[in-house]
């Protein structure tokens, strides 16, 4: 791909690696990168503030978190907002901000018209109209989504629910299936069948995106974990810090964009956590800590092909990586190689591949 669409945020100020975990996460603004991945240069698409009607009074955490690019639409999440915009020109087509929005992870469109929200705060995934109608919601432990929170509050007024007890970070579908990763649980959790599950248990997830009739996982520890989607079962596990020199700490992998043989990969300068057993992986002896930087990955032949540091143009902690509108296909879209249909993006064909192909199921 010769360009892609970074999410993530800005800091209020450079933080020291000692630095108070409160700190840690003091972003002031969204922001929205395009990247040349031929000349590693980038230029921002979108700076964003949220209004203070849809986030705290004092010091609001404000960062764009994981997102999805399809059919010429950017469907973009803040920590208590949903927000579509119309691709190139980044046109606002919908807003959506929810009282219930508590350091939301993820949106994601589906074949019926309507969004999946990771709502992590809460431990919860959203079905949610365009409009902002709650559809339906799924707690991500099986409970009662309100046994622990109150319908009544409105959390995005700088309530902290941490930790989590489960925190649902991304959202994907396999056909009619709504699934969700589970940090915690170190797994993803088919939310329309709970029996159906994928243990990848080696380290905390993020993603699940769905490439060419494989699912594609990133552990924060600097893996990628790939699955056969009709199995559930582990196909190949590929440890990318092998592919670096020792004693090199890439940073929290998260974001993933997977093109044919190539994997383009998020790492975010580690911070500091009051909850040390997230960054339980981190031994002494480190001699370099990597600035906020994406990376490319030949996964067949196990080497890294490129890096860009984007710390220099005001990214410091990367959400999502996401196809440009010269290169966007829709990842739930993918052929398999046996469906007839020729053009994942034609409507006709996201209707019936929507997830794994019809002759997949």
């Amino acid at each position: 791909m010769t360009s892609l669409y970074l999410t993530g945020g800005q800091q209020r100020a450079p933080r020291p690696f000692i630095s108070d975990p409160k700190e840690w996460y003091e972003y002031q603004n969204g922001l929205i990168l395009d990247v040349d991945t031929g000349t590693g240069k980038a230029v921002t698409k979108l700076s964003y503030v949220s209004p203070p009607e849809s986030c705290a009074a004092h010091d609001p955490e404000i960062l764009f978190k994981s997102g999805t690019v399809q059919d010429g639409v950017l469907y973009a999440c803040t920590q208590t907002e949903v927000l579509l915009f119309a691709l190139p020109d980044f046109e606002m087509l919908h807003y959506i901000s929810l009282p219930c929005f508590n350091d939301v992870h993820h949106v994601r469109p589906t074949t019926r018209g309507t969004l999946l929200v990771a709502n992590s705060g809460l431990d919860m995934v959203l079905e949610l109209s365009r409009e902002g109608e709650v559809l339906r919601t799924w707690n991500t432990l099986g409970e009662d989504p309100w046994t622990r929170f109150s319908p009544t509050t409105d959390y995005r007024k700088g309530i902290s629910t941490k930790p989590h007890q489960s925190h649902p970070n991304y959202v994907f579908t396999l056909g009619d299936e709504v699934w969700a990763t589970r940090f915690q649980q170190k797994d993803a959790l088919c939310l329309t069948n709970p029996e159906r599950r994928i243990e990848l248990g080696m380290e905390r997830i993020h993603d699940g995106v769905l490439h060419d009739d494989h699912l594609y996982f990133t552990a924060v520890h600097g893996r990628v974990v790939i699955v056969d989607p009709r199995t559930l079962v582990i196909d190949d596990v590929v440890d990318l810090t092998a592919m670096h020199d020792a004693g090199v700490l890439l940073g929290w992998c998260r974001g993933l964009l997977v093109d044919g043989p190539l994997a383009w990969v998020g790492f975010s300068r580690i911070r500091a956590t009051k909850f040390r057993e997230n960054v339980g992986w981190i031994a002494h002896g480190f001699k370099r800590v990597l600035p906020t930087h994406i990376a490319c990955y030949d996964l067949a032949r196990r080497r890294c092909v490129a890096a860009i540091d984007v710390e220099g143009f005001g990214l410091d902690a990367v959400f999502s990586i996401l196809p440009t509108v010269d290169d966007q296909s829709s990842p739930d879209a993918a052929r398999c190689g046996r469906c007839p249909a020729m053009d994942e993006r034609e409507a006709a064909h996201r209707a019936q591949c929507h997830g794994l192909c019809a002759c997949e199921r």
